[in-house]
């Protein structure tokens, strides 16, 4: 749309006009979008038109963000009724190199409330999202946005990810999601309603990221969103290790007693391996050297516990000297796979152990997922998350009953452009 938008084939107004039309027209049923810029994103798409030169890469492409950005205008809600006028006067930072980079933002997609929820969005706000695949089927959490790209609603999305927020939302629509190194997007404006405060130490886990239809599309997001705010300085992305499926080595595992994968995602992970494969890469099965997959699973739930209590004024984080002992795993395993990068390229496995599950009601605590307790969905995600390693959602294929499946693929700190040129040529691969 891009490329159409440069060569005149579609002007950024019709393309905007196109796109509230398809909210109007499958919104009512998927319920992806917490607010809607209609009036000013159709003035933006009219000024973008107007100018003779492009203003950035995005020039006249409809976006949107997660409901938990601030936009300047609308309410940062988070899903939480108490917050549901409170109305920003002030663009996050990825929001505010977006428009920068010339997209027109449509408007904020729905969450799980105070983001809690990695397995579906809902809130009592502005309710629950539903699958575009199935609609009896949740989306994950908690970036409901995922929905509103496999519906063709927007055309970019931006997330967050702290307990695979952007991860297992994209495997669940079928879409592409990048959890990026951490810090590589800033974090400034994204938060509760309220001045924007410096992000402390303990935000190490959540991170920014895009989702989109394409690994090539979420390289151009992270070119725009990523970067450091700190004047005099620039960054670029690093380069791939290779540009070639047969020149990688790929680490794999696609199974664990922890959370087993159903059926159905096995099948369609092991002819993904099948693939890679037979596409000449080289394949190294199991678990890094020194990381502990049991331990591992241990020090992140310790971390996110941490997370949850800084934010909590009324809660405390518990026993320091525990958490330290944690946090030492943590640095641990972060060697350990640092040590595992110097020979492997990317490290292959599932994001959840299910496809997309139905709808539940229930409390968090009384609800299962394929037959295990809700909270091992988090299991095939944290690890890359405790290391602090970039780790993406790529499409992999279909169970018999048409729901998505993702693949994870984790590579090396601040080696994000490996694990998308990666998915870019297994995406070739799948489609032969």
């Amino acid at each position: 749309m891009v490329a159409a938008l440069r060569s005149g084939r579609v002007s950024a107004l019709e393309l905007t006009e196109a796109v509230l039309e398809r909210i109007d027209a499958v919104d009512a049923q998927v319920n992806a979008m917490a607010s809607v810029r209609r009036d000013a994103a159709l003035q933006d798409a009219a000024a973008a038109d107007s100018k003779r030169t492009p203003r950035g890469p995005l020039h006249g492409l409809p976006v949107t963000v997660k409901d938990a950005f601030h936009v300047a205008g609308l309410p940062t809600t988070w899903g939480n009724p108490d917050w549901a006028d409170a109305v920003a006067d002030t663009d996050a930072t990825v929001v505010r190199r977006l428009m920068n980079a010339g997209a027109i933002l449509v408007g904020t997609t729905n969450v799980a409330f105070m983001l809690g929820d990695f397995g579906q969005t809902e809130n009592p706000l502005h309710g629950r999202t539903s699958n575009p695949h199935d609609s009896s089927r949740s989306v994950g959490g908690s970036s409901g946005g995922s929905a509103a790209l496999a519906a063709g609603i927007t055309y970019l999305e931006h997330g967050s990810d702290l307990v695979g927020s952007i991860r297992i939302p994209a495997a669940f629509c079928g879409v592409y999601g990048l959890r990026p190194t951490p810090g590589l997007v800033p974090l400034t404006g994204f938060g509760p309603p309220g001045p924007f405060a410096e992000p402390s130490e303990l935000a190490h886990q959540s991170v920014l990221g895009p989702l989109a239809r394409t690994a090539a599309d979420l390289r151009l997001a992270l070119s725009i969103s990523g970067g450091p705010e700190q004047p005099g300085w620039s960054w670029v992305l690093p380069a791939p290790r290779h540009r070639n499926l047969t020149e990688f080595r790929a680490g794999i595992v696609l199974d664990c007693s922890l959370a087993p994968v159903t059926a159905e995602v096995g099948d369609v992970l092991s002819h993904v391996a099948d693939t890679v494969a037979k596409a000449g890469a080289t394949v190294v099965e199991g678990w890094p050297d020194g990381v502990d997959p049991v331990a591992g699973f241990e020090a992140f739930g310790a971390q996110v516990q941490a997370f949850f209590a800084w934010q909590d004024p009324d809660s405390a984080i518990g026993s320091l000297i525990n958490f330290a002992a944690q946090d030492d795993r943590r640095m641990a395993h972060r060697a350990a796979w640092r040590r595992y990068f110097d020979d492997v390229d990317v490290f292959l496995s599932p994001v959840n152990f299910t496809a997309a599950p139905p709808h539940d009601d229930r409390p968090v605590t009384e609800r299962t997922v394929g037959g295990r307790p809700y909270t091992d969905q988090s299991f095939w995600v944290a690890h890359a998350a405790l290391a602090g390693l970039p780790a993406l959602s790529a499409p992999a294929g279909y169970t018999p009953d048409g729901l998505p499946v993702g693949l994870q693929v984790v590579t090396a700190r601040y080696e994000d452009d490996t694990a998308l040129t990666f998915a870019e040529l297994l995406a070739t691969e799948l489609a032969t």
